[in-house]
């Protein structure tokens, strides 16, 4: 279509146009004028395109022209007050005698009241804060439904006392109300006063003016501009003449433009922007409303509702002066003799007051705000200095209505925003110009035009001529003085009955002066009726169908349908039958029903593969869902502004919340129940009751309150769980507060919801967050939002970019897919009308005008299903007065529990929302039920909101056996466990509150819904009763088109000519045209009452698109009707079903080819008037009489071919009926291809912010859309959220407040409960770590039992034992697994011993971990942060970030032959454990305790934690695992790490290793800490000496911990007497504070070199702990004596093993290493960082591919590729892996160990090697009987020498491997030790690591021993 902005301007002038038309008309004899409005409006879209495609000629020549010429319109005079007299006070609030009036002062003082007069409240312009106390007599006051007021006033000066004012003009000069219009009682007097229980007077109710034009403002609380005329029940968008477009439809916009209008608020967009226009968002092809005046459904009658204007808008709009002049009367009999109340809409200028009978009339503001809106538009541009634009004139307004009127067709009615729209249109082409030159800036003024505009005078006249066209649907009334002249004239004209034809009447008064006066009274009977229903609020409405039905109004309908009947009443012929029948039921239902129960008794019950309740499992959108909530959540965590600590959580409690429904309460329990969340949350325990469950649901009742303040006292009392307050279908009761307290005495309930949820408590609450979940979270998305945009959760869409994203068994189906149904190319659609019930509502609506529409449609649609029901179980004759739908339901109602062994049948729900209405259809059908004999056939349920269900006790022993329930007590309380019950649902409330069906569900008849509220949310909602999921595993319209459909066999096509043309041009003509599409055959369901008569009572089962189950006679028939064979059928074959075995297609594309049936007949326009359908022998005749159609027995196909209707029921949503109007407004389209009902106002609470707005678009995400509601919709005064007032900003927003919106019914309550799971299990996780556990290895290798130290019992080791015991040498640390063994004595070690439990691949295979509990005592990484580590961590947001200083730090080492600089990072609050030279100066050394402090206050050893690639994950916070107390912690990092590192640890002190370290490994941080300690020991025993201390007193022990270590245990072992074989043992998680406190407690502890602890296993066995200590190798968490270690050093170049290394050194040297074998550590698995920071790529390549160990190393001078990684990692790396190339005979020969001197390094789990140091006095193992396999010397200095070699003794081919730093140390070395003696060398075995010059390699070389 291109873009078409049909409807729009043309370039011409307005008044060019009226100019031209008027000269045509007058030199015409003959021609009538086509009027002006459709040649402005109306163009045909060609034409149009031009304009807004951007021909720039027009352009030019509109920017000449502008509205310079317009005059502005002068406001009305004001009101002339008489001066007051001399001397008199004037002080507002006072009265003239100068006493108080005002409600402030004189609340408490008494005052005295005559008989029959009340206190009221006035309201001065000028004190707009208070009320004036005034007494009136309450005659002249209206009662509570705004009548009977006399009109005039008379009132007394509760200041003065004077009384007797007779006018209320005179009162209010008394009382200083100083106004500047036409004082009036209903304008100024406001509020009733009432004395409160302290006595005081207080503000109460509103005084209910009605009748006036005050009425809808204050019931209604005025609904805004967009506020619409209602929506008209019409059949059809609006008829146009000679096929132009309608002004309503909407252009179709670029989307590029619109999304830009949508997302800046920025103002209008340029010019060739379209997306901008501000056409409204709906208006639509139909007459509909978009909202009806009930928009303001839920507005309090008190508050005032500032009409709705653009962003800029106008303050609130003064509502037109009443000019003095007689009333107007209205005559008495209006209602009798029109048939319907006229609604007069007040346009301009004064509106004379009524009188008389006001209750035949309804008067409206509507009309008046649009006008107010429209003008206001202009106003919009002033932001950007555009004064000059002058707003359309009055004149032209009206014009503009009259034009409107004129071309709407006789079943349309007038809807706002059309003329919302065309206003805007009108303006912005007028003044194209202006708003370029704003949009553009341009440097020449715009010109000012030339043409004159529409004068007052002229207006009378044009508006006739324009109305002369109409065939007097809209009629003319011009007067001279005032309106009421006019009004007088047109109540004559009424009841003379001279307006019959007449749907509007316009009256102007334009002659006197420069404003008009105006306003529009609709008289047609069908658009007065629609428009006066819809401005009544949901209560009213409820109110007036009570009062109908309770004072018997609805009598007179009864007795007009039993005339209809030609038997006489319908209930004489039911007692009839019922007495005739009462000894056989007919005989086909008995038979079924005694088959069913035969074969219930035989066999108990029969088989039905159909029926299964499905299991609860969560599907993978669910889960989805679940995670994005839960991401949610975690990014408020994380986000900067601390509102959410998780970390200080341990558990999750939840409270959801739910609209009081009965059955959605018990739907949810059933929910939590069965998600086994409370389990999973540990809320309860296995065995949980009902009543423990309900405390997790609160139904928001007037019970709520009490069990909400008990959720609120339990989350004050557990600070450390996390409260979810999920708020379910949150869309419901969205009342502030505020106007409950107007209400509170009538309805508790009302603002529940803003009570509670959103009180003081809740918000301020850390541990709570609020979750809304809703289907339609439009009312969430406004202006003044508490939620923020990015904490919106909404559902994701099932593809993407046609990927299924979450692949499932099920496709919902909703409402996006019911209404693709009704397109072309689908089977049969889901959503239908039934036009037969339209149109005899509308004939009925014409003779009972004094009847509520809700009333009669409601006793028409019951009387349809009484009457089907009659005809279905044998009264024929009854066919004739019910619609064909109607009878297709019954039929398959009753039929379907027939063609299933265990009698299941489908569910029919009817909506009917007006409780008292529901009762009345329940009692009417169940008596009907009753007369016929069916009771046991279908149930029928009343379905209440505020009660449970109750069904029959046949039925509930039915569902108790289907669902193999066995309590007796059992009765089912949600429409779930109604699955396959057939019955009829009657399901009454407003509003639905989220109740689910089940998917018997085949029929959602929605025929009653209230079709005059048109408003996005209460339609979807509507809508959402029938959203369901259908299996997958069968496409939809295949499934439909094959299947046997049994509600088809037996339609005939039409004889209908108008619809058989349809048959074959529908497909091209539908494409195109919206007007012909809802003629089509299958969507109207009638064409006429006449052709609605369905054959005879055949049991029309289900129609096509969803086969429930065929009729047994189309199965016997033709079994193999499956089969696609009919679709080959020929079209002739429809003239004779029966002469064919399967039902044949029709030739329309509503049901395409393979559809197997004569004709889309039950869906379709086409209704049979025949009865020779064919039918089943079992059931029917084929004559179709109903006498014979019961005779033969139904049971013996029962068996046979019978088909369960729920065997089909997943693969088929249900059918939908709709009312006309509903349904017009859901089919149709705007431009963009969006639905009309979702460009409606998108909820009753809230208004359009502007009318100068861009549409909603077809491709807009949820996302998007929320974006567009939250920029141009605002809350109205009774919404919670309008007290929100900082609009947009963040901090309007509630931090923990979450929205998560999906379509209904999709599994949202299943995707909640989920997250609630996994919120639980993250915060257990954030409460859990991965600990390694892995038994110590080699136990099996361990030394004999007089190793041992035997006395079991010693807290600490006693020196001297100790000393006597051996150091074992072998490894036991998991870790080291795959590390060479080393030998201490020639151990007969098989291989298969040494436990080669892993194979080289599966040395990278995950380690064994447990999930442990984080104890109190846990050291924690960056993202822990609870109240009391945030001064230990120093981040605040109350403290200042830490400060720290930089101080560098040298000292000299030998052996590096050069100074040390070491830079320490020190905060400002831990400079008091170093010492300075003075304050701010040179860091002299680090404060050490001495060895005789026995303080219990800190922990003496200074912890040093060497750490890289791990500032957000290492284990650096100790504050709890120290207890508290106070300790020096150092870590020690890399310096290109530095800055990140103080960045995550501001408040630690950090030694920075000089940068020629960088690339080092943990070996270079081991040396330099303990040679820097060594150093600092000696500076403070010189500090300390000078004071006094001896050197050996100062305390020399440093701790080195890994930054992993998490948790320390303690063993408590009761050893059961000394040489008890038993023991007991118990472990138990301790602080480090007391593990540091006992070990440094420890007698002769400076006698220790190297002290450790057990690494923690949970498979340590007694047999570990039974000896307190070990002497043996330490790892992990070490403290270090530095004093005695002083000469053995760590290797600086190591980069694994380096502890190992250091062990054997330190043993070697003679010093201790005591394990502390009752103390162990848990180490932390940490993904990141560590060992694993060091990648081994190649230099030169860019290929990422990893590089094999084997090329680690090369031949020296080759091509190799070299390695970007230092020489020794290469070293240590290939070792570890190919180690056996050079040392062949060692592989797995562990009796010929490798000799390793000085150092150790691994050669693989294979190779076991012997440690021997060659320092002289050095311990080292007996090698006299050791033949060594290998030697390796690895950088080895002077200590050894060749006579050092000569000691050990090789085999035969043993092999050398000397390793230095270049070549020709290599060949110095070789001679140095004399190895070419005993070793043979070759050219070709020198290697060197396979780094480039510049990366210094290490060599090799190898050899044989000789």
């Amino acid at each position: 279509m291109g873009n078409s902005y049909a409807g729009q301007l043309k370039t011409t002038r307005f008044e060019e146009v009226l100019h031209n038309s008027i000269e045509a008309s007058l030199r015409s004899n003959s021609l009538v004028p086509r009027p002006v409005f459709s040649q402005l409006y109306l163009e045909a879209e060609q034409q149009l395109s031009a304009l807004e495609g951007g021909s720039r000629a027009d352009n030019e020549d509109e920017e000449e022209e502008g509205e310079g010429a317009l005059e502005p319109t002068c406001p009305p005079n004001p009101y002339q007050m008489h001066p007051p007299p001399e001397g008199c006070c004037t002080t507002d609030g006072f009265c003239q005698a100068g006493k108080d009036l005002r409600l402030v002062s004189i609340s408490s003082e008494p005052i005295d009241v005559p008989a029959g007069f009340l206190l009221v409240g006035a309201k001065s312009p000028s004190l707009p804060d208070h009320l004036l106390v005034c007494a009136v007599d309450r005659r002249f006051l209206p009662d509570d439904n705004g009548h009977n007021a006399l009109l005039g006033f008379s009132g007394n000066c509760v200041g003065c006392g004077k009384k007797g004012f007779c006018y209320f003009t005179e009162f209010s000069n008394h009382i200083n109300l100083k106004l500047t219009t036409q004082p009036k009682k209903q304008k100024h007097l406001k509020y009733y006063l009432v004395r409160n229980a302290q006595g005081a007077l207080t503000k109460g109710p509103l005084i209910c003016w009605k009748g006036s034009e005050f009425r809808s403002r204050q019931t209604a609380a005025s609904t805004g501009s967009s506020s619409v005329f209602p929506p008209a029940e019409s059949s059809g968008p609006l008829a146009t003449f000679s096929g132009e477009p309608i002004p309503g439809t909407t252009p179709s916009i670029p989307m590029g433009a619109q999304q830009a209008g949508i997302l800046s608020n920025s103002g209008p967009p340029k010019k060739r922007h379209k997306g901008w226009s501000p056409e409204s968002p709906s208006t639509t092809d139909g007459g509909y409303s978009q909202g009806g005046g009930n928009r303001a459904k839920h507005e309090s009658a008190g508050m005032s509702c500032m009409p709705q204007v653009g962003l800029v808008g106008p303050a609130p709009v003064t509502f037109p002066v009443v000019a003095s002049g007689e009333p107007v009367s209205v005559p008495d009999n209006l209602l009798k003799i029109c048939k319907a109340k006229p609604v007069i809409f007040k346009g301009h200028g004064n509106f004379p007051y009524l009188c008389g009978n006001l209750n035949d009339v309804v008067v409206s503001p509507l009309l008046y705000t649009c006008y107010q809106n429209s003008q206001s538009i202009s106003r919009a541009y002033e932001q950007y200095g555009a004064s000059t634009i002058q707003p359309i004139s009055e004149e032209m307004q009206l014009l503009l209505t009259v034009y409107y009127l004129v071309q709407l067709a006789a079943d349309q009615v007038p809807l706002m925003e059309d003329l919302e729209q065309i206003f805007l249109r009108s303006w912005r082409e007028s003044h194209l110009t202006e708003i370029r030159q704003y949009q553009q800036p341009q440097p020449c003024p715009p010109a000012p035009s030339a043409v004159a505009p529409v004068t007052s005078a002229q207006l009378p006249w044009l508006a006739g001529l324009a109305a002369s066209s109409c065939n007097d649907s809209v009629h003319i009334i011009e007067c001279t003085y005032s309106l009421a002249e006019g009004l007088s004239e047109m109540f004559r004209l009424l009841v003379e009955g001279k307006l019959a034809k007449t749907n509007y009447v316009v009256i102007v008064r334009a002659c006197r002066s420069p404003a008009i006066d105006s306003c529009v009274a609709v008289t047609g009977k069908y658009q007065a009726r629609i428009l006066s229903e819809s401005l009544l609020t949901p209560a009213e409405y409820q109110k007036e169908v009570n009062y109908e039905l309770v004072t018997g109004k609805v009598d007179s309908l009864g007795a007009f349908f039993s005339t209809l009947c030609p038997e006489g009443d319908i209930d004489i012929l039911l007692d009839k039958f019922h007495q005739e029948n009462q000894g056989h039921i007919p005989s086909s239902i008995t038979a079924s029903s005694v088959t069913k129960s035969a074969s219930l008794d035989v066999g108990g019950a029969p088989a039905c593969t159909s029926y299964n309740l499905e299991p609860h499992h969560i599907r993978p959108f669910q889960l989805a869902v679940a995670q994005k909530l839960l991401s949610h959540v975690c990014s408020i965590a994380d986000s900067s502004t601390q509102n959410l600590d998780l970390g200080s959580f341990e558990k999750v409690d939840f409270l959801i919340c739910i609209p009081p429904s009965e059955v959605t309460y018990q739907q949810t329990l059933f929910h939590v129940w069965h998600s086994g969340v409370l389990l999973e949350l540990g809320l309860e325990k296995e065995h949980m009751t009902k009543q423990r469950v309900e405390q997790y649901v609160l139904k928001l009742d007037a019970e709520a309150q009490t069990k909400f303040k008990s959720f609120l006292q339990n989350s004050f009392q557990n600070p450390h769980t996390l409260f979810v307050l999920i708020h379910d279908h949150a869309h419901w009761d969205l009342v502030s507060s505020a106007v409950h307290n107007l209400y509170s005495q009538s309805d508790p309930a009302v603002g529940l919801v803003d009570r509670l949820l959103n009180c003081r408590e809740v918000k301020e609450a850390p541990n709570i967050v609020t979750l809304h979940v809703t289907s339609f979270p439009y009312a969430l998305q406004t202006q003044h939002t508490l939620i923020s945009p990015y904490n919106e959760i909404h559902w994701p869409a099932s593809y993407s970019h046609g990927v299924d994203l979450y692949p499932e068994n099920k496709k919902y189906f909703g409402l996006s897919e019911f209404i693709e149904s009704t397109l072309s190319g689908h089977s049969l659609p889901l959503l239908r009308y039934d036009s037969s019930f339209e149109a005899m509502v509308t004939a009925l609506g014409k003779r009972f005008p004094r009847l509520h529409s809700a009333v009669i449609r409601t006793f028409v649609l019951v009387q349809h299903y009484a009457a089907a029901m009659m005809a279905v179980s044998g009264l024929s004759q009854m066919k004739d007065y019910t619609s064909v739908e109607t009878l297709e339901i019954t039929q398959n109602l009753i039929n379907s529990p027939k063609q299933c062994p265990c009698g299941h049948g489908l569910m029919v729900l009817l909506r009917v929302p007006c409780s008292p209405l529901a009762a009345v259809a329940y009692e009417r059908l169940a008596h009907v039920r009753a007369r016929l004999a069916l009771e046991e056939h279908f149930e029928i349920i009343l379905g209440n909101p505020s009660s449970g269900i109750t069904i029959g006790k046949h039925f509930v022993k039915q569902l108790k056996t289907w669902q193999k329930i066995e309590d007796a007590e059992w009765r089912p309380q949600t429409y779930l466990e109604l699955e396959g019950l057939p019955c009829i649902l009657i399901f009454s409330g407003m509003d639905p509150h989220g109740e689910s069906l089940p998917r018997s569900l085949r029929y959602c008849d929605l025929r009653l819904i209230n079709s005059s509220c048109l408003v996005r949310t209460a339609l979807e909602q509507e809508l959402g009763l029938a959203a369901y999921f259908v299996s997958n595993e069968v496409p939809l319209e295949k499934g439909a088109r094959n299947e046997p459909l049994e509600s088809d066999a037996e339609k005939l096509s039409s004889t209908d000519n108008e619809d058989e043309e349809l048959v074959t041009e529908g497909s091209i003509s539908e494409k195109r045209s919206p007007v012909k599409r809802e003629r089509s055959r299958s969507h109207d369901s009638a064409s006429s009452s006449l052709s609605s008569k369905a054959s005879s009572s055949a049991p029309c089962g289900e129609s096509s698109a969803q086969p429930v189950a065929p009729s047994q006679g189309e199965r016997a028939r033709s079994p193999q009707s499956c089969g696609p064979s009919e679709e080959t059928r020929a079209p002739g074959d429809r003239q004779r079903p029966h002469a064919s075995r399967g039902p044949p297609p029709v030739i329309s594309r509503r049901s395409p080819g393979p559809t197997p049936q004569p004709d889309s007949g039950l869906r379709t326009g086409q209704r049979s008037v025949q009865a020779s359908v064919t039918v089943s022998s079992s059931q029917l005749s084929s004559s179709g009489s109903s006498s014979s159609s019961m005779t033969p027995a139904a049971g013996t196909l029962v068996l046979q071919a019978s088909q369960c209707s729920m065997s089909k029921a997943c693969r088929q949503p249900p059918i939908v009926f709709l009312p006309k109007l509903v349904y017009d407004m859901v089919t149709a389209t705007d431009s963009s291809g969006l639905p009309k009902a979702a460009s409606l106002l998108p909820s009753h609470s809230v208004m359009w912010a502007s009318s100068f707005r861009p549409l909603l678009s077809k491709t807009m995400t949820s996302t998007e859309q929320s974006l567009y509601y939250r920029q141009w919709t605002v809350p109205r005064p009774s919404h919670m959220d309008y007290g929100n007032r900082a609009e947009g900003r963040v901090d309007s927003f509630h931090p923990r407040r979450l929205l998560l919106s999906g379509p209904p019914q999709i599994g949202k309550t299943g995707a909640y409960l989920q997250f609630l799971s996994i919120l639980s299990r993250m915060l257990i996780r954030l409460t859990e770590v991965d600990v390694y556990d892995e038994e110590e290895i080699n136990i099996n290798l361990r030394e004999e039992s007089d190793w041992h130290y035997l006395q079991l019992s010693d807290p600490w080791p006693d020196l001297e034992l100790f000393k006597k015991l051996p150091f074992d040498y072998i490894i036991h640390d998991p870790k080291y697994e795959d590390a060479s063994l080393i030998c201490s004595h020639l151990q007969s070690i098989k291989s298969e011993d040494r436990g080669m439990s892993r194979k080289p691949e599966e040395l990278y295979v995950r380690r064994q971990t447990a999930r442990m509990r984080l104890s109190k005592y846990a050291a924690y990484n960056t993202y822990h942060h609870c109240e009391q580590c945030h001064q230990y961590m120093g981040f605040h947001p109350r403290y200042q970030l830490y400060e720290s200083t930089l101080h560098a730090f040298a000292f000299s080492y030998s052996m590096l032959g050069e100074e040390i600089q070491l830079h320490f990072i020190i905060p400002k609050s831990k400079e008091h454990h170093f010492v300075f030279s003075q304050p701010g100066g040179q860091l002299e050394s680090m404060r050490l305790p001495l060895v005789t402090d026995k303080s219990h206050e800190y922990i003496k050893s200074p912890t040093f934690t060497p750490t890289t690639g791990r500032h957000e994950h290492g284990l650096f916070n100790l504050y709890h695992a120290m207890d508290g107390a106070s300790h020096l912690h150092v870590l020690v990092v890399k310096e290109y790490e530095m800055a990140i590192y103080k960045k995550y640890w501001p408040n630690h002190i950090m030694l920075v290793l000089p940068s020629i370290f960088n690339s080092a490994g943990v070996g270079a941080a081991h040396f330099l800490i303990k040679e820097l300690s060594y150093h600092n020991l000696e500076l403070e025993r010189n500090r300390q000496e000078e004071l006094g201390i001896k050197p050996q007193d100062i305390w020399p022990f440093i701790v080195i911990s890994d930054d992993s270590c998490v948790m320390w245990n303690v063993v408590d072992v009761d050893c059961g007497g000394e040489r008890s074989r038993e023991l007991s043992w118990s472990e138990r998680n301790v602080s480090l504070k007391y593990i540091m406190q006992h070990i440094e407690a420890s007698p002769n502890i400076t006698h220790y070199a190297l002290i450790g602890m057990r690494k923690w296993s949970s498979k340590t066995g007694s047999s570990e702990v039974r000896e307190p200590f070990s002497r043996c190798h330490v790892h992990d968490f070490l403290i270090l004596n530095v004093d005695l270690t002083q000469n053995v050093q760590y290797n600086q170049n190591r980069f694994m093993c380096d502890d190992v290394d250091f062990n054997l050194r330190v043993h070697s040297a003679g010093l201790l290493l005591c394990r502390f074998n009752r103390f162990s550590v848990m180490k932390k698995q940490i993904a990141v960082g560590g060992h694993r920071s060091f990648h081994i790529t190649s230099k030169v390549s860019d290929n990422a591919a990893a590089v094999v160990p084997a090329q680690y190393i090369c031949a020296p001078d080759s091509k190799h590729t070299f390695l970007a990684a230092p020489a020794q990692l290469l070293l240590e790396k290939f070792f570890q892996h190919h180690s056996h190339r050079f040392f062949p005979l060692s592989l797995k020969n562990h009796s010929h160990p490798v000799l390793s001197v000085d150092c150790y390094l691994n050669l693989g789990s294979q190779i076991s090697v012997c440690y021997v140091s060659s320092r002289p006095h050095s311990l080292n193992i007996s090698c006299s009987d050791f033949m060594f396999s290998g030697l390796l010397l690895y950088l080895c200095d002077s200590f050894v020498g060749a006579s050092f070699l000569k000691k050990f003794h090789f085999l035969k081919g043993a092999t050398l491997c000397v390793i230095c730093q270049d070549r020709n140390s290599l060949r110095q070395t070789v001679v140095r030790l004399e190895l070419e003696d005993e070793w043979q060398f070759r050219l070709r075995d020198e290697f060197q690591t396979a780094n480039a010059k510049e990366d210094r390699p290490l060599f090799f070389l190898t050899g044989r021993h000789i």
